[in-house]
């Protein structure tokens, strides 16, 4: 019983903190949903559409490209495969938190659902695990601005106007960016940042959404080699953390 309860409360204090660290991208992520809102609009897109939409899909990358595709005039098929290609990038993501997450395999995957850019990457301990209960709460807030944008570009995007005039489009690389600054704490990882950037830049002029963002995450991996899981162990033992 004391053991549940102490797990209990050190669960509710990272839920917490996951809440307050995720506030900053969940504002960001809400005056993006607001850009997201209005151009589902252009899609074509009921209000209640673009908010079910933004409620299931929770993903502003697959949901702007696919948005852009039907608003061009473009099928439901080449909209869904566009998206899915853009969220593949979660595959690799969730296979390296899953294992940090407790309970039943249902339960992981449950969790599994909150696994976002944001909250993968702050919910990081720098060892190859996460922090389960920060990493819920940092999607928590996030999802629920997202919504709410949504639901403010959809109702009053035509009383906004323009969104890449009022600088909206900068929102998402800002977002990103935000993100790879608390990673670039190291050589090695200032240096997966930039071999991934060169593959992305080198593949955009001539090849579908998304595929510079996959093929750039192959980057990654550099971060698999035994020098790299030694680094890490080096640095468990110098701070005095179990191996």
């Amino acid at each position: 019983m004391l053991a549940r309860t102490a797990r209990s409360q050190v669960g509710t204090k990272g839920f917490r903190h996951g809440l307050r660290l995720g506030a900053p991208f969940a504002v960001a992520g809400g005056i993006l949903a607001i850009s997201f809102g209005i151009l589902a609009g252009e899609a074509g897109m009921s209000d209640v559409e673009a908010v079910i939409f933004s409620a299931i899909v929770f993903a502003g990358s697959a949901q702007f490209t696919a948005a852009s595709i039907l608003a061009a005039g473009g099928g439901a098929g080449a909209a869904v495969a566009a998206a899915s290609l853009m969220n593949s990038r979660f595959l690799p993501m969730s296979a390296a938190v899953g294992p940090s997450f407790s309970g039943g395999p249902l339960r992981r995957a449950a969790k599994g659902q909150t696994v976002v850019d944001h909250a993968w990457a702050l919910s990081s301990r720098g060892d190859g695990t996460f922090d389960e209960a920060l990493l819920i709460g940092a999607s928590a807030i996030a999802y629920c601005t997202w919504i709410a944008g949504t639901a403010v570009g959809a109702l009053w995007g035509d009383a906004l106007g323009d969104p890449d005039a009022l600088g909206l489009d900068a929102i998402f690389p800002a977002f990103f960016f935000g993100l790879l600054l608390k990673e670039l704490h190291s050589r090695r990882a200032r240096g997966v940042a930039a071999l991934g950037a060169a593959l992305a830049l080198a593949l955009v002029p001539f090849t579908p959404a998304g595929v510079p963002v996959l093929v750039a995450s192959l980057a990654s991996l550099v971060g698999l080699t035994h020098r790299a899981r030694a680094e890490v162990v080096e640095r468990q033992e110098a701070e005095g953390e179990p191996r």
